[in-house]
């Protein structure tokens, strides 16, 4: 059994405060690097930008990431209109869905952001969700993240492989038992964990609700909806059953949320009341209203009051905001209810409850659908889709679900004329591609490989850092009968998922191959040279691969 995700994470907050302790006295026997002692050298972007994406990749290695093209891309959207209006706009985000469903989500170094399923489904509004990434974002943006990694360790640490350290020391047991010798082994940093984190929340949570407010107005958000996604917050932990402490949603306990803390956003946010964008949306059947007043007038949809020192004093351009946009909210929510979802027959029983409530909207029904199709049930999924086609004529999330669905149908003429005509409207969209690729792939046959590498080829640049793309042009790669680039992607996928030892073995292999042709020898060469130090440093710290172990 491997342990929950919040314990996961309180393993690997109070290991790095075990080893912060300890490093100090063996820091230069060990001779780990200097990285610093102030805010700002503490570490580097580079070594920020790497921790964040060995984090991921951990995460995705014990199942903890929902991998989902469409929703990742309305997070990614999202996440990145806010940070382009952030304090720092030329900090990179990365946004990532959590299958978890508990109310939480957190920002850690590089720009990594991770949200629960859970925030979602407990927003009724997108504003709800952004007014979360606008908090997380301004961690990220006003080094509260990088100033907490300061406090933690003085000294010369690699906090990265102390990460790492310990999952492996959750996991090295391979049953509940695992849970036990870890917690055992770092309780004594747990007071001094819990200590850190009250003085990181009163120290920065109120920052990060001011600025994250204002980079809700700047990016076209009601700054009103932080205060009204905290109330939310709030009245889920009192309709849940037990103590006080089992009510508290996860996100309450790493940002704790006081009557005051909701007062003083709201105050913040009339103040900037009648001179910023608002509007709201909840479901794919409304459309956000979005107007702009000056002093009482309303002026047109473009314009709205900035603090921007580049532009006058009183307007701004309000670049890259559609109503289309909003609607994908309804759609996503509902999508992430089926995916983190225990099962898809546990999805169709919650839409079941729903209805007796009150009747489906069509957002819901769009989620019942992509259950129905999850659950092997493509003529009823097919049925309910082309309804909602007709409401809602050439909507990407429904046309791509009833191409999936006639294809599950065995209705693959008509499925590949709706795949084609989609990828014909938008060529490099990758979860057009890959829902194609993987109908194409299911078939199994050397012409549907070859089709699907074609549909996936335009992306390789763009998704090379997304194991299920890389996993997907592996499989099409092996079917069309193209081994070399299906082992470059079978171990790429490998390095991306926290098996960095796994993939090297991989390209060392692929490499001795008598066909390579120069470029496909270049490129391996390139990747192994990038994975070759990381393993080298992970196997200096006693870290192996255990599958590789046992073989």
């Amino acid at each position: 059994m491997r342990p929950s995700y919040s314990r996961l994470r309180t393993l690997l907050t109070t290991a790095l405060l075990v080893l912060v302790a300890a490093a100090g006295a063996h820091a230069q026997e060990n001779r780990l690097p200097d990285i610093g002692s102030s805010a700002g050298s503490v570490l580097g972007p580079v070594q920020q930008a790497e921790y964040g994406r060995m984090m991921l990749a951990q995460l995705r290695h014990y199942g903890y990431v929902l991998e989902d093209p469409l929703t990742e891309a309305w997070l990614q959207s999202t996440g990145n209109r806010l940070a382009a209006v952030s304090d720092d706009p030329e900090q990179r985000f990365t946004f990532f869905m959590m299958k978890d469903r508990s109310i939480n989500a957190f920002a850690t170094l590089g720009g990594y952001i991770g949200m629960n399923a859970g925030l979602v489904l407990a927003a009724e509004q997108e504003d709800e969700v952004a007014a979360v990434l606008g908090h997380e974002i301004a961690h990220v943006t006003q080094a509260h993240v990088l100033r907490s990694v300061e406090r933690a360790q003085r000294d010369s640490i690699p906090i990265l492989l102390a990460m790492l350290g310990a999952i492996a020391i959750a996991q090295s047991a391979g049953g509940n038992s695992s849970d036990d010798a870890a917690m055992a082994a770092i309780a004594s940093a747990q007071g001094l964990a819990a200590q850190r984190q009250i003085n990181y929340t009163r120290s920065n949570e109120s920052e990060a609700d001011r600025i994250g407010i204002r980079t809700l107005a700047r990016g076209g958000y009601e700054p009103e909806a932080m205060a009204s996604m905290f109330e939310r917050m709030q009245a889920v932990s009192r309709t849940n059953q037990g103590g006080e402490r089992e009510r508290l949603p996860d996100y309450l306990k790493t940002h704790p949320v006081t009557t005051t803390r909701i007062s003083e956003a709201k105050d913040r946010a009339s103040r900037l009341g009648g001179s910023t964008v608002t509007g709201s949306v909840s479901t794919p059947d409304a459309t956000r209203t979005q107007r702009v007043r000056i002093d009482g007038a309303t002026v047109p949809d473009s314009l709205r009051v900035s603090d921007n020192p580049l532009l006058p004093s009183t307007l701004t351009l309000l670049a890259g905001l559609e109503s289309g946009e909003s609607r994908e909210f309804g759609w996503a929510r509902e999508r992430l209810r089926v995916l983190s979802a225990n099962t898809p027959d546990a999805a169709m029983r919650e839409y079941e409850l729903i209805a007796r409530a009150a009747p489906l909207d069509d957002a819901q029904r769009y989620g019942l659908a992509v259950a129905q199709l999850r659950a092997g049930r493509g003529e009823q999924a097919v049925a309910g889709l082309a309804g909602l086609l007709d409401r809602h004529p050439g909507d990407l999330w429904i046309t791509l679900a009833l191409a999936e669905a006639e294809a599950h149908a065995g209705r693959a003429a008509a499925a590949d004329r709706r795949f084609e005509g989609l990828l014909e409207r938008m060529p490099r969209n990758p979860a057009v591609a890959l829902t194609y690729a993987d109908v194409l792939v299911a078939r199994n046959t050397p012409e549907a490989g070859r089709r699907a590498q074609e549909v996936l080829r335009p992306l390789l640049n763009s998704s090379s850092d997304d194991p299920a793309f890389q996993r997907t042009f592996a499989r099409a790669s092996e079917i069309a009968g193209d081994p070399v680039r299906a082992g470059e992607s079978w171990a790429e996928a490998a390095f991306l998922s926290g098996r960095e030892e796994q993939a090297l073995v991989q390209l060392t292999t692929l490499r001795k191959r008598e066909d390579l042709d120069y470029y496909a020898r270049a490129r391996i060469d390139a990747r192994i040279a990038r994975i070759t130090p990381v393993v080298l440093e992970l196997r200096r710290q006693g870290l192996r691969d255990p599958d590789l172990r046992r073989h």
